[in-house]
């Protein structure tokens, strides 16, 4: 399998899935209890992630990484839809 279909499978597994980070890993502890939507996996294999914070965020698209977490219970806790909306009072 080359890199291209790697990578396509990825997408297809990953994207539009409801995630949290596996906090045990230090440098994921800042999102530790943060449910995030996968947006898309880059050709570096990462998973872009919007964490509802207004920034977008790779992390390594693998279970190593990150736990899928059921779409009903993520819907719950993921409170924004589109974090990548002006925010009034913060523009300058």
């Amino acid at each position: 399998m080359d890199r291209f279909q790697f990578v396509d499978d990825l997408q297809r597994e990953w994207t539009g899935k409801f995630v949290v980070v596996k906090a045990e890993r230090p440098e994921l502890k800042r999102f530790d209890g943060i449910v995030g939507r996968v947006v898309t996996v880059n050709y570096n294999g990462k998973a872009v992630i919007d964490f509802q914070d207004g920034g977008w965020y790779d992390i390594t698209a693998s279970p190593e990484f990150l736990t899928k977490v059921d779409p009903e219970e993520a819907k719950a806790k993921y409170k924004n839809v589109n974090s990548a909306q002006p925010i009034p009072e913060k523009q300058g």
